[in-house]
């Protein structure tokens, strides 16, 4: 069960890095257009610049590696890795189930960002930092 969690995990985590990719390389997907998705996934105005989307995609393939325990750092650099993953995203997760995205992400303030912030994105960081955990937790 441990491996299946692992591999969801990290597979999501890597479907996320390439949705930001995509939208780095100004592509909409899955919204009608750029403004559909900066309201939707950014909560303002404008898109963030293709250098943050492909930052953000980098951090996600960097907490994919991690995740998946792919052997490119000592096995306590990984463990402190994916402890750092699971804190970042509860962080992250429990900042957008009390409504304050803003306070991590400032401007993230539409009133359609923070519906899906609470009912989607909130829950999926809660759950990936749970996937990051077990994914680190050892067999006992």
């Amino acid at each position: 069960m441990r491996t299946r969690i692992r591999l969801a995990t990290a597979a999501t985590l890597a479907a996320i890095g390439a949705l930001h990719v995509l939208w780095g390389r100004g592509s909409s997907f899955p919204f009608r257009n750029r403004d559909a998705l900066a309201d939707a996934v950014a909560g303002r105005r404008s898109v963030p610049s293709p250098i943050a989307c492909n930052a953000v995609a980098g951090a996600l393939w960097v907490a994919t590696a991690l995740v998946a325990d792919v052997p490119l750092a000592p096995r306590r650099v990984r463990t402190i890795g994916r402890l750092g993953v699971a804190t970042v995203l509860a962080t992250r997760g429990a900042a957008g189930m009390s409504g304050r995205t803003d306070a991590l992400s400032p401007g993230s303030t539409s009133p359609k960002f923070r519906r899906l912030d609470r009912n989607v994105y909130a829950p999926l960081c809660i759950a990936l930092a749970a996937g990051a955990l077990i994914a680190g937790s050892r067999k006992r």
